[in-house]
């Protein structure tokens, strides 16, 4: 395939799907931003990969100056942003709306709602200006319909993600800012490790893997920009999605 030409900021790229993404846009040829919390798992997400063309990035996106400032970081070393992948998330435990204490709530909300508010937000006055944008955020089949196993904050944010999503497709098109959201159902990624009974090695075996998930994305930011895939949804052959 040809080798994608942009400067790419991957949220949530230290482990599991953001990772995934990440390596798949670098490998493709891409300029990319692995952004997350953690020093240590993002030195690990970039191993092998050249260092010219993916840089670390240690930033939570619920903060957002923080955020401002490393999207003026990366457009510095690495040219104007013109895709974001929004994939940094957590959840809680428990996850009932009777059991969750509210400042748990909040931090749920914060990274996984607003951080990806804060990371687009930062990005659209770069996107405005070279006239260009590809955004893809991570959401969930729990953001297509609730179930008590995501939990309510988890739920609740995820459905958020969607509504951004799609506004931004109304707000930006004249910009040729385009969005997308990807919903996956279960999963084999570390957020599995916070439920009260994580799978067993066989049933991950049966679920979505992270780089089925990078395959969407590059699905998405390989389109010409003339072409636009608002939403997908994807979950394991094995499971019904009805």
């Amino acid at each position: 395939m040809n080798a994608i030409e942009a400067t790419a900021i991957v949220t949530g790229a230290g482990t599991g799907m953001g990772e995934a993404a990440a390596r798949a846009l670098v490998q493709a040829g891409a300029r990319v931003a692995f952004v997350g919390r953690t020093r240590a798992t993002l030195e690990q997400a970039v191993s092998g990969l050249p260092e010219e063309i993916a840089r670390i990035e240690v930033c939570d996106v619920a903060d957002r100056g923080a955020t401002n400032e490393m999207v003026a970081r990366v457009a510095d070393a690495f040219g104007p942003v013109d895709v974001l992948v929004c994939s940094a998330g957590i959840n809680s435990s428990p996850r009932g709306l009777g059991d969750i204490e509210p400042e748990v709530w909040d931090h749920v909300i914060d990274v996984n709602l607003t951080g990806v508010f804060n990371a687009m937000r930062a990005v659209l006055p770069g996107m405005r200006e070279i006239k260009r944008g590809t955004i893809v955020n991570i959401s969930s089949i729990a953001g297509v319909r609730a179930t008590k196993l995501g939990g309510v904050a988890y739920s609740a944010s995820k459905h958020g993600v969607r509504s951004l999503t799609y506004t931004v497709n109304q707000e930006e098109r004249e910009h040729n800012i385009r969005s997308c959201v990807i919903c996956p159902g279960e999963t084999a990624t570390p957020l599995l490790d916070k439920r009260a009974k994580p799978p067993s090695p066989e049933e991950a075996a049966l679920m979505l893997q992270s780089e089925d998930v990078a395959d969407a994305v590059m699905f998405v930011v390989r389109l010409p920009m003339r072409a636009n895939v608002p939403e997908i949804i994807m979950h394991p052959t094995s499971a019904s999605f009805v």
